[in-house]
């Protein structure tokens, strides 16, 4: 059992403390608001019992609850930690602050990650005497059903503090991703921006209907990328694999990119760095098997909507 702090008890702090406290550990939550100290424990047993209801919690909810506190005591809440998971307002200034607190406060072996979704550690940890053990890990949206957790270390973290942090959450049943870059929104929010400056874009020039937006992404784009990746996808779609899908649909793509101003050409260099690591776990000759796997894939999960179609939401209607 490692103990686990976490600083801020909104929502993506909340849902942090369900992560590490369903994978074993105790847990420490912090907030200077007194409405979500009084508030962030009844969440968190909230979204336990929610997933205890579909078998997604391996303890009872009360055991799993029983590790997890909320003060209003900083000092209190970082005793004996061993990995911070700061949790508090998208501020720079903010952020600055409280890191340069965190540092002050906690030992020299203490991780001290933020789940900020687009700052670079280097712009608030920068100067730290501490500044090695810290680093961004940046969660989807709500961790404990997104596993995805992206490292991204400033230029001056220590490796082992990237190991650490890898370590902590590969046990707590994330998926970590190393950024191997520092940026401004990492992978995660760069793709997700990506999508939506062109549907936004979709929209401005009446080409579809928010809602067709919508459902062109619920009901194609996000069900073939709940089973796949973009270049596993594109991998899959063309025979000749994904060196011959630049082929085909390179240009086309080009051409979408200069309409919006962008110039990022599939450069055939690139496209063979690309291709060489997605034949690593899908090789050119078992392409028809992959393909057959993938159609499995997606017929299970067609299965489980039309057995239950309340259960995918009803966000957004298939007519």
């Amino acid at each position: 059992m490692t103990a686990v702090t976490i600083v801020g008890a909104g929502s993506i702090g909340v849902a942090w403390a369900v992560v590490f406290s369903r994978a074993g550990h105790r847990v420490a939550v912090y907030d200077v608001d007194a409405g979500r100290v009084a508030s962030a424990l009844p969440e968190v047993e909230s979204r336990l019992a929610e997933l205890a209801g579909f078998g997604l919690v391996e303890d009872g909810v009360g055991e799993v609850l029983a590790r997890v506190t909320v003060t209003a005591d900083l000092d209190e809440a970082l005793d004996g930690t061993a990995y911070v998971q700061e949790c508090v307002v998208e501020s720079l200034e903010v952020k600055r602050e409280l890191f340069a607190s965190l540092d002050r406060r906690t030992g020299t072996d203490v991780v001290l990650a933020s789940s900020t979704s687009m700052i670079p550690c280097s712009r608030f940890a920068d100067g730290l005497s501490g500044r090695a053990r810290c680093l961004v890990v940046h969660p989807g949206n709500p961790p404990y059903l997104l596993p995805i957790a992206e490292l991204a270390p400033a230029p001056f973290t220590d490796p082992a503090t990237v190991s650490r942090a890898r370590s902590l959450l590969s046990a707590a049943g994330m998926v970590p991703v190393l950024v191997g870059k520092e940026n401004e929104g990492f992978v995660f929010n760069r793709l997700q921006g990506a999508l939506l400056r062109e549907a936004y874009c979709l929209v401005r020039d009446g080409v579809a209907s928010p809602a067709d937006v919508d459902r062109v992404v619920s009901s194609g784009l996000g069900r073939r990328w709940a089973v796949l990746g973009p270049f596993a996808t594109a991998d899959l779609n063309t025979r000749g694999g994904i060196e011959r899908h630049a082929e085909l649909l390179g240009p086309a793509y080009a051409r979408m990119g200069a309409e919006r101003g962008q110039d990022d050409p599939w450069t055939p260099d690139l496209v063979a760095r690309v291709a060489s690591e997605v034949h690593e776990s899908l090789p050119p000759g078992d392409w028809a098997a992959n393909v057959e796997r993938r159609d499995r894939a997606l017929m299970r999960l067609e299965q489980a909507r039309r057995t239950d179609p309340s259960a995918f939401g009803g966000f957004t209607r298939a007519d």
